[in-house]
């Protein structure tokens, strides 16, 4: 994949020359100029076979451009843009191709208390210290590791908060940092390179998901930056990669790579704008892969963590509890429900026992129809949670019986009754037998696939986009079932969720001032966040091993075999 990406890039070198470009596309020729150049210059750092064929093509390219004074003398001209100039030198420098009067330039401009001095987000002073270093150039800047306590990275944000100006921010804090790979920063204290890890590889499924190359490329350059051989994520990345590069070796970028001001220019020069940038990360991922030169480190420890659930779930349980009581049974039993679910996930069942017990009474002489209406899902957990409280409720019982008959009587169970039918064995309304009936694809054991699946990485993401808390808790719910709660995409999302409590004990924000709107909105969210985290709750009490291999881990902390 490396070789076909250079070769797509040099055969389309001429387009990297600032003197042939039109006025508007001279920016971006300038910038391509100096991807370019660096992945060059890392190959001849990485590799220590001398450059040939494609690589040597493109060096010579940028020796031409670079050498000419319309090019170099514009650092004096524009500090701002010295990291547009001072990174093709550095490339040079690093082939072996000195230019002293193109240093000279560059130092001046350093030294003249504005070019490396005006303020600059702390990854892009990071990109500033690194070329600097690169180029050999003297300064009295603080040194990189001091800047990394103030960058995204050190803050080990919410994984699905993140826009892609935040990912690219992230990755090129690594790239810096690392020095691609030749370097063991001195992290910050209390950082743990183990959460990068899990971090980059959540991404990678997000990103991959979303079909975003670009990003998916600079992932994966990451992990091995950091040294990481062992990564099933990486493994994905690079499936992913090889399905969406064409056989010319071009990988195309995301939609909005290339400014709107040159979506009008020719179909040659589009075609390779929005596809060189991805094809260039394309090949670095499989240089630093292969590279003999890259630092190889062990997969850094990362004990399991889980976000505080008790509390949370305590709050919104009492408040579903009072909610309901005053709710038409019709409304209020699935709240009542919901709650006696949230506090046997954290062993409280008395918080709920006042309003199950009185929902009991009340529904006593209920009809069939209520209960068909409830659904199987609410009737169900409402029994078993009665069954464990020690009430009763003959209407429901009733139901049920009648229920089981039926599904008794069916040769095969159809997929949409597997809960249900689950539901009826526990309370013993059919024998344990009856499973035996229920086709093995129906099954939840196997449905399980132990990698974040893409779909619910995207809804995570899209849920939380659009505020919709009834959609972002049944995909934790499900995820936490299939054996996915301690994902760090779930976790991350769990976290967003109990963000969004309120100091009464409800979930949700409702944006309205209609104070009906906004109790209706926070009655359905809390009973969703409820189960969700409830199923969440239950993964995170199983014991460690036993959710090491719900997950397809290893214990001691890599993947297992199976």
């Amino acid at each position: 994949m490396e070789d076909q990406a250079v070769a797509w890039l040099a055969a389309r070198r001429d387009l990297l020359d600032p003197r042939h470009a039109k006025p508007n596309c001279v920016l971006f020729t300038r910038k391509a100029l100096i991807e370019t150049a660096f992945l060059v210059g890392l190959r001849a750092r990485l590799d220590d076979a001398p450059l040939d064929g494609d690589y040597s093509a493109l060096l010579e390219q940028i020796a031409d451009i670079a050498s000419q004074p319309s090019y170099r003398e514009m650092i004096a001209r524009d500090e701002q843009a010295l990291l547009l100039y001072a990174g093709t030198y550095a490339a040079l420098r690093l082939c072996g191709r000195e230019d002293t009067e193109f240093r000279r330039i560059i130092q001046q401009a350093v030294d003249g208390g504005y070019a490396a001095s005006f303020e600059r987000v702390p990854y892009r002073q990071l990109d500033l210290l690194h070329t600097l270093y690169l180029c050999g150039i003297e300064h009295n800047l603080p040194p990189m590791d001091s800047v990394l306590p103030f960058t995204l990275l050190r803050q080990n944000p919410n994984v699905l908060k993140l826009a892609d100006r935040d990912i690219y921010a992230i990755t090129h804090t690594l790239f810096y940092a690392t020095d691609f790979g030749q370097r063991e920063p001195a992290w910050p204290c209390g950082y743990n390179p183990g959460r990068t890890v899990e971090l980059l590889e959540a991404l990678l499924v997000l990103s991959e998901a979303r079909g975003n190359a670009d990003i998916v490329g600079e992932l994966l350059c990451c992990l091995y930056c950091l040294g990481i051989t062992d990564s099933e994520a990486a493994d994905r990345a690079w499936a992913f990669l090889e399905a969406v590069q064409e056989d010319n070796g071009r990988v195309n970028g995301p939609t909005g790579i290339i400014p709107p001001g040159l979506a009008n220019e020719n179909a040659d020069f589009r075609h390779w704008a929005e596809g060189y940038h991805t094809t260039i990360v394309t090949a670095l991922a499989g240089l630093l892969a292969r590279s003999p030169r890259r630092l190889a480190r062990p997969r850094p420890n990362l004990v399991a963590t889980d976000v505080p659930l008790e509390t949370p779930l305590r709050r919104a349980v009492v408040w579903l509890c009072e909610y309901s009581t005053l709710q038409d049974p019709r409304v209020g039993l699935a709240g009542v429900t919901a709650a006696a679910i949230g506090a046997a996930a954290i062993q409280q069942c008395h918080l709920a026992r006042p309003a199950l017990e009185r929902y009991a009474g009340h529904l006593a002489d209920a009809e069939p129809d209520f209960w068909q209406e409830q659904g199987m899902e609410v009737a169900g957990e409402f029994a078993l949670a009665l069954r464990a409280s020690g009430a009763n409720c003959p209407s429901l019982e009733r139901f049920l019986k009648t229920t089981a008959d039926v599904v008794g009587s069916l040769d095969r169970i159809p997929a949409d009754l597997v809960d249900g039918v689950h539901r009826l064995v526990s309370l013993g309304h059919l024998p344990p037998s009856t499973a035996e009936a229920i086709p093995r694809q129906s099954m939840r054991q196997e449905q399980r696939t132990y990698p974040m699946h893409s779909h619910a990485a995207v809804s995570l993401r899209e849920a939380m986009e659009t505020y919709h808390l009834g959609r972002l808790s049944a995909t934790i719910r499900t995820l936490a079932q299939t054996g996915r709660g301690h994902h760090r995409l779930t976790q991350d999302a769990v976290a967003f969720l109990i963000a969004q409590q309120t100091t009464t004990g409800a979930f949700g924000y409702p944006a309205s001032d209609d104070p009906t709107t906004r109790q209706q909105a926070q009655y359905s969210w809390t009973r969703s966040a409820v189960t969700a985290l409830a199923a969440a709750r239950k993964q995170a009490s199983q014991p460690k091993e036993q959710r090491c291999r719900e997950m397809g881990l290893d214990p001691t902390g890599g993947f297992s075999d199976t």
